[in-house]
């Protein structure tokens, strides 16, 4: 029997929503919230450091214009015409022949050697030359590292090797013109030259501030490139970029798109904007400043999304740092989860199936284009100071840079920018790891201790020690203090009142100190009276005598606030207490200080280390 099929029922239409019905709709919700603003865009809008305003709401006006299409310029949407994976680029400090084996048997297509000249016929022994990129990073020894490889290559037959020789157009030009001038003529898929940005983004920089370097650096080594007898064609054709990808994936996709069309505009003015192969050609790699060394498992969550925004931004290689490399010389497992890291991403998530992913969105498209115009107008700058190779330069980004660290310190300091495992959530009980050092006890990440990349001394300017900034730093001395101490700092967590009271405040406070490495002891974990509703200042003050620590914090509702907080505060004083906080805000007798959403919890863990008596 046939059943005749049912007639489409025509579902009602969705009534059309406007910028304006949002605007009514979102004030509603402010007003409710004790807010009071005309504009919902401004109240729930934020700012990069580079000044860029991140909107709530973003519709098709938004967009900017036409990106193009992949592979053709301003090849803001990728400078290849087909989809693909990306190079899966793995970085090995140490002569470790069988671990580089192991990494190309599993999925690695692509080597990034920071190492000695001498190291590399025993480190690429058995490998196949013509089938694997090599991207070498040998600093002032590039040359010598360079001849190596080429001399690898005759001895078996290969011809056509491709990856990048690391050579720096401004620390050395000589040997960058000398092995451009090969490359363009011997070698076309291996380029010589390496504009490195990471390190402005290492000492703390800014996203358009790593863009506007990038040029500025790319630019001064095409006129070295040509004046050394190159064309302007095979000057591009012979740059690759190296650019950090960091946790915040809109921000990284977002910056190598601009990256990409910033440099066609670049080529546009030199002439060559229609020449092939004139297209950017970048290397992503995951932030070193974003590492901890606390908490180091969270590292693969921040890796996987920096990976993510590389990809999905259209990075041609893509570098994975290890979880554990802040602590040294990463080991086996964490090696083949950053390398796993990639296959997850390609194979299962299927992000290189489709050719810029994230294009098309009104978010992305005008993130790109603000922030590509923050970076050319830093870039001018630049330019107008004498270029990066001129002294007025390099103290303008020394200055400028280490100005936007000073407001990233801030607010890491007010745990605006988290930190998770270190400023938040932070885990006293877990186990350190311990890894082998560093060959020379150079400084980890993507940077070598000494290296200059950006010429002029530039790097030496910028960078704060051999391996620049890292965001959790003071955090990190702070917990490496507490752990250093025959007995760990505590404090005394003064709950007053039932649990739903305490609750909130006391989780808060305790998480504040916990990321200094100061463990909390609680009156009601100790017998005190805050598990039920009435409060008793003289078992408070018992539990607080028995905890063994001189300071103290308070934490409850406001509404028990007002009625016992300055009894409790003056028991806990006749008890000893020699620094009384209270979590929230509000000044009452006997307490000395606030610590709050916002506040400076690394002022509040150094002044309560000066309390315990602990030496700093």
């Amino acid at each position: 029997m046939t059943v005749p099929p049912e007639e489409p029922r025509s579902l009602p239409e969705f009534p059309p929503i406007t910028r304006e019905r949002w605007r009514e709709l979102a004030l509603g919700v402010l007003r409710k919230s004790g807010v009071e603003t005309g504009s919902p865009e401004e109240a729930l809008a934020s700012t990069t450091y580079d000044g860029v305003t991140i909107a709530p709401l973003y519709d098709a006006s938004d967009l900017p214009g036409d990106p193009g299409l992949p592979g053709a310029a301003p090849f803001v949407r990728g400078s290849r015409p087909r989809g693909g994976s990306w190079d899966v680029r793995q970085r090995h400090e140490a002569p470790d022949p069988e671990a580089v084996l192991t990494d190309l048997e599993n999925g690695v297509t692509s080597l990034w050697l920071p190492l000695e000249p001498e190291d590399l016929p025993r480190v690429l022994e058995r490998v196949h030359l013509e089938l694997i990129s090599v991207a070498l990073d040998a600093g002032g020894r590039t040359r010598e590292a360079a001849g190596t490889l080429f001399a690898l290559a005759a001895a078996r037959g290969v011809t056509a090797l491709t990856g990048t020789l690391g050579a720096d157009a401004l620390g050395d030009p000589a040997t960058a013109a000398e092995l451009a001038r090969r490359c363009a003529g011997e070698f076309p898929g291996l380029r010589a030259v390496v504009v490195d940005a990471t390190p402005y983004h290492d000492a703390g920089g800014a996203d358009a501030e790593e863009l506007g370097c990038s040029l500025a650096v790319g630019v001064a080594a095409l006129r070295v490139l040509t004046g050394a007898g190159l064309t302007t064609a095979e000057a591009f054709g012979q740059l690759e970029f190296r650019y950090a990808a960091t946790a915040d994936q809109f921000l990284t996709i977002a910056k190598l798109r601009a990256a990409r069309r910033l440099w066609a505009r670049v080529a546009e003015v030199c002439g060559v904007g229609e020449a092939p192969g004139v297209g950017q050609r970048q290397h992503a790699v995951t932030s070193s400043a974003m590492m901890t060394a606390r908490d180091p498992w969270v590292n693969m969550l921040r890796t996987t999304l920096a990976c993510f925004a590389a990809g999905t931004g259209g990075a041609d290689a893509v570098t994975v740092q290890p979880f554990d490399t802040r602590l040294g010389l990463p080991d086996a497992f964490a090696r083949r989860i950053a390398r796993n890291t990639h296959a997850l991403l390609v194979e299962e998530a299927g992000v290189a199936r489709v050719i810029d992913p994230a294009g098309g969105s009104w978010y992305v498209e005008r993130l790109t284009e603000e922030l590509a115009a923050k970076a050319w107008e830093w870039f001018q700058e630049i330019e107008r100071a004498g270029g990066m190779t001129a002294a007025p330069a390099a103290g303008l980004v020394a200055g400028r840079i280490a100005a936007t660290w000073e407001r990233r310190s801030a607010a890491i300091a007010r745990r605006r920018d988290p930190i998770t495992g270190v400023s938040e959530f932070p885990n006293l009980d877990e186990r350190p790891l311990t890894r082998r050092p560093r060959p020379g006890g150079e400084g980890e990440g993507s940077l070598r201790a000494g290296d200059v990349r950006s010429g002029a001394g530039q790097d030496r300017d910028v960078r704060s020690g051999a391996g620049g900034v890292h965001y959790a730093q003071d955090f990190e001395a702070l917990r490496d203090l507490a752990d250093a101490q025959e007995r760990r700092p505590s404090v005394f967590l003064a709950t007053i009142g039932p649990a739903a009271a305490h609750t909130a405040r006391a989780s808060f406070a305790a998480n504040l100190f916990q990321a200094g490495g100061i463990a909390t002891v609680s009156s009601g974990a100790s017998g005190g009276a805050s598990g039920g509703a009435a409060v008793d200042p003289a078992g408070i003050s018992a539990a607080f005598a028995a905890a063994g620590t001189p300071v103290a914090c308070l934490c409850s509702s406001d509404r028990f606030y007002g009625e016992h907080a300055e009894a409790v505060a003056a028991a806990l004083r006749k008890a000893g207490a020699r620094k009384i906080w209270l979590a929230g805000k509000g000044e009452f007798e006997g307490v000395d200080a606030n610590l709050y959403a916002g506040c400076d919890a690394l002022d509040v863990l150094r002044t309560t280390f000066d309390d315990l008596g602990v030496t700093r």
